[in-house]
C-alpha cells in the first residue's frame, strides 16, 4: 500500500504541470483582501467538508468526457508531495502544511465536443444547496485561462471566523473542466499561496466577486 501511495506521489509531482495549464496561466500574487469579497460572511456553523464528495452533475460530464482523471491526497501524502517541490516557498509550504487533504477531478472534452451547461450549472447548484459561500470570476478571451479561451472560474468557501476550513474552486473552458476540494485551517492569503500546486487553477486573485444569491 505505501509503494502505490509513492507511485501516486511520483505520478503527481510530474502532471502538476499539464494540470494547471489546462486551467489557468500564471498570475502575480494578489492580496488576500482582493482574493476574498469584502461582503463574504463568516458562517457561524461551517460546513462540513468531505473530499470524497462530488455533485451528481459530475458523474454525467465524466460520461461525456474523452478523458478524465482523478486523485486525492490526504495529510500525509501532501507532506511528502511537496518534499518534492523544490521550487516552493517558505509560505507556499506553510499553507500545503495546513491542508488536510486534496481531492481533484480533470476533465477533458474531445475538439468537437463541450461540457453539457445544464449539468455544469447543476454542479454550481449543489454547493448552493449545501451552504457554500459562491464567488465567482469570469474571463473573455484573450485572458489568463490557458490559450485565451473563454472559460469561468467558480470559488466555493465555507468560513468559520475568518478562517477558511474548505475551499472548492472550478476551472471551466470549452473543452476542459476541473474541480478541485481543499480542506484545512487557512487564511484566505493560504489559498494563494496554494495556486499552482497539486492540480489547484492558478486563479485570479484580484478577479472574484460574491456571485448573487438565488
Amino acid at each position: 500500500m505505501k509503494k502505490l501511495q509513492w507511485v501516486g506521489i511520483c505520478i503527481l509531482s510530474a502532471g502538476v504541470g499539464s494540470l494547471t495549464a489546462l486551467a489557468q496561466a500564471p498570475v502575480e500574487n494578489q492580496s488576500p483582501a482582493a482574493a476574498i469579497s469584502a461582503d463574504s460572511e463568516a458562517s457561524s456553523e461551517p460546513t462540513a467538508v468531505v473530499l470524497e464528495w462530488t455533485p451528481p452533475a459530475l458523474e454525467q460530464l465524466n460520461a461525456q468526457a474523452t478523458s478524465k482523471s482523478s486523485f486525492t491526497l490526504d495529510r500525509t501524502m501532501l507532506a511528502a508531495a511537496s518534499s518534492l517541490l523544490s521550487d516552493a516557498d517558505p509560505e507556499t509550504r506553510q499553507a500545503i502544511g495546513k491542508l488536510d487533504g486534496v481531492s481533484v477531478h480533470l476533465l477533458r472534452f474531445g475538439p468537437a465536443g463541450a461540457a453539457d451547461p445544464a449539468e455544469v450549472e447543476a454542479v454550481r447548484e449543489a454547493y448552493h444547496q449545501r451552504g457554500w459561500k459562491h464567488m465567482v470570476s469570469t474571463t473573455g478571451a484573450g485572458g489568463p485561462l490557458h490559450n485565451g479561451a473563454n472559460g469561468t472560474t467558480d470559488l466555493w468557501l465555507t468560513l468559520d471566523g475568518v478562517n477558511v476550513r474548505g475551499a472548492v474552486l472550478l476551472a471551466e473552458t470549452p473543452r476542459s473542466l476541473v474541480l478541485v476540494t481543499l480542506k484545512g485551517d487557512l487564511s484566505p492569503i493560504d489559498l494563494l499561496h496554494l495556486r499552482g500546486h497539486f492540480g489547484i487553477p492558478r486563479f485570479e486573485g484580484d478577479g472574484f466577486k460574491a456571485a448573487r444569491e438565488q
